[in-house]
């Protein structure tokens, strides 16, 4: 397996993200190859939370305009990133340096 700071690479605080937490959900971008298993132990591991469902998704980069390119196409691929979202057993929460972010 993995080292769990490899395969968490940060949390992800959108509105979305933050809404969720009420239902003891919390997002985070994962490496790309990491499985669900990868992910929960990770979590388990640096949070000291019990980890009950990992669900993944794959989200795919998007194009945009950079127009400081001179060139004929001033347009980058973004890269492509996975994401999991994890729900913790009722009651346990997730702070990141004594500030919990997810929370308003």
């Amino acid at each position: 397996m993995p080292e769990s700071r490899r395969v968490v690479i940060r949390p992800v605080v959108t509105e979305k993200s933050v809404t969720h937490t009420a239902e003891s959900q919390y997002a985070f971008d994962v490496d790309a190859r990491a499985t669900k298993r990868h992910v929960k132990a990770a979590i388990e591991e640096i949070f000291k939370v019990k980890v009950l469902r990992v669900n993944t998704v794959t989200v795919h980069g998007k194009r945009k305009r950079d127009m400081r390119r001179r060139t004929m196409k001033p347009t980058i691929q973004q890269p492509d990133r996975k994401k999991a979202i994890v729900t913790l057993r009722q009651g346990d929460k997730i702070e990141l340096g004594g500030v919990n972010y997810f929370e308003s």
